[in-house]
C-alpha cells in the first residue's frame, strides 16, 4: 500500500512539474507579450 500512495505522489509531483515548466501559465490581466512584466 506504501508503494502505491508513493507512487501517486511521484506522478502529482512529475505533473505539477511539467505543467509549469513545459506549459507557462497565461498572462494576468491585459498585460500586452511585448512590455516585459511577466
Amino acid at each position: 500500500m506504501q508503494e502505491v500512495i508513493a507512487y501517486s505522489l511521484l506522478i502529482i509531483a512529475l505533473f505539477f512539474l511539467v505543467k509549469k515548466y513545459a506549459f507557462p501559465k497565461k498572462k494576468k490581466g491585459n498585460c500586452n507579450t511585448d512590455c516585459g512584466c511577466h
